[in-house]
């Protein structure tokens, strides 16, 4: 859990502090970029693999390796003397999380029988969803007080007391081969090209206006002839990289599509709110941040309760209250206005908060239920990457849908900006008196002045109402999630384990 926690949290901790990045090393937007990227990139490329590469070098030495380079790529990138260098620690990084996160799920999964894998995965669920909610506001707030480069020194410690507590309790399964023939070297490169690709194409299509884009358009077709190459490799191969053949499995099968789009939902709102409560409102890095740190208190809560109540309760119906109180959150985002103040957020906030522990425990513990123990490592790692592919499309949509509907805001808006509307008007008329009583300008001078003020008012309700757009759209993903609920199995401590 550690391990896992570090890992989700560094995905987003460092997200805050780009602006500090960026005048450190004098760099543009798009190079800064790069540090987020990168990172995400690495991240995804691992995943699918790491069931294989943990078969192969052991689970222990191969999660081992990876907490430590995690720890000291994490020391490279808070030391970093020049941009370049630290996108390379961020590659690092990404790579050795990737493998973090699926190798410990697995491990808990291996340490509790399967009537016990509902508490096993409400431990594992705190790093997961707390990791994302408390690293905008621990970011903020190191940012604020110390420098940047805490922002990665705060993981030396966490790191080596993983790997201590590693060494001690951490066992290899005794069913755990290492994996017989040639090494599938063609799988590895078609599947880095396919998700590398695909990253880069979520990342970066908005800013690039997507497929009007050459430079998106040509990551488009790599990721789509890479990922569809890596799929006909590993069906047809006779020891393939990945066992896609998991997917066979209807409660595996409909547990990853559940957390593709609960990761759809989650991380586009966990984006979309702060940056609407700095942007709009005004708040500090750390004001925004605390907006969602009560839902991550929620979700522990939540957590808990399932955790025991799985085996007693139906998996369905935990899941049916989860996502009812996800659209109940993001029900109150669709009328978010500029006069909404922190208690309203932070209410939407803790009930979602409370719904992802009623999603990501069941939905979890079910998705596994008739899953062999050498099918746990594979599964693991294809079960994360689906939720953090979600967590990258939600993103990149929320933010083509916030880009586009503000355009299209203000140009209704400014429709009505013209003084024959005779509230525009009086506004302008009482604007243009106060700036003239307080300013000391001439009349036509206050006027103008008075029309950037009114504009620059327009700009900022043309936003909030694209943001309230933006969280209907999310709303969707928990409302399309509801009919896949009835695929999962009802009690996931009752299944029995497929044969083969």
């Amino acid at each position: 859990m550690l391990g896992t926690m570090m890992e989700v949290v560094d995905t987003s901790v460092a997200n805050v502090s780009l602006p500090h990045m960026q005048g450190t090393f004098s760099a543009g937007v798009d190079e800064i970029t790069w540090v987020i990227t990168s990172y995400l990139v690495a991240n995804a490329v691992i995943l699918p693999i790491t069931g294989w590469l943990a078969a192969r070098f052991g689970r222990k030495r191969f999660y081992l390796g990876a907490l430590a380079l995690f720890t000291v790529a994490s020391l490279g990138s808070g030391a970093a003397p020049s941009l370049p260098f630290l996108i390379v620690m961020r590659v690092i990084q990404g790579l050795a999380g990737g493998a973090m996160v699926p190798m410990s799920q697995a491990i808990l999964l291996e340490a509790f029988p399967k009537e016990e894998h509902g508490k096993a995965m409400a431990m594992f669920g705190v790093g997961v969803v707390f990791g994302p909610i408390i690293g905008p506001t621990l970011g903020g707030y190191i940012t604020d007080t110390m420098t940047w480069r805490w922002v990665f020194y705060i993981n030396l410690p966490l790191g080596l007391l993983g790997i201590v507590l590693g060494l001690l309790f951490i066992h290899d399964p005794p069913y755990l081969r290492r994996p017989e023939g040639r090494v599938d070297y063609a799988s590895f490169f078609f599947i880095a090209l396919g998700l590398g690709s695909l990253e880069v194409m979520l990342n970066r299509g908005e800013r690039y206006d997507w497929f009007s884009s050459n430079f998106i358009q040509t990551f488009a077709w790599l990721a789509l002839v890479g990922i569809t190459l890596f799929v006909w490799r590993s069906l047809t191969a006779e020891n393939p990289l990945v066992d896609l053949r998991l997917f066979r499995n209807r409660e595996f099968a409909s547990g990853t599509l559940l957390m593709f789009l609960m990761g759809f939902g989650l991380y586009g709102s966990f984006t979309m709110l702060p940056l609407f409560a700095q942007q709009l409102m005004g708040y500090t890095a750390t004001w925004a941040g605390l907006v969602l740190s009560p839902g991550g208190v929620a979700s522990l809560v939540a957590m808990a309760m399932v955790g025991n109540l799985i085996g007693r309760v139906d998996t369905r119906l935990l899941v049916l209250v989860g996502a009812l109180f996800n659209i109940a959150s993001l029900w109150l985002l669709q009328h978010i206005n500029l006069q909404v103040d922190f208690v309203y957020l932070m209410l939407s906030r803790i009930l979602q908060g409370f719904g992802l522990g009623f999603l990501f425990v069941p939905v979890t513990a079910a998705a596994f239920v008739r899953l062999t123990p050498e099918q746990t490592g594979q599964g693991t790692g294809l079960f994360n990457l689906l939720r953090n592919e979600g967590g990258s499309v939600g993103i990149a949509i929320s933010a083509t849908v916030l880009s586009r509907h503000v355009q299209l805001h203000h140009a209704h808006l400014v429709e009505r900006f013209n003084p024959f509307n005779p509230i525009f008007a009086e506004r302008m008329t009482e604007v243009s008196h106060w700036l003239l009583a307080v300013s000391g300008h001439d009349g036509v001078t206050s006027q103008r002045l008075a029309l950037g003020l009114l504009h620059g008012e327009l700009l900022r309700q043309a936003a909030a109402l694209a943001y309230a757009d933006v969280f209907w759209m999310l709303s969707l993903s928990f409302i399309v999630f509801i009919p896949f609920i009835a695929l999962l199995a009802g009690r996931p401590g009752t299944s029995d384990p497929v044969v083969h």
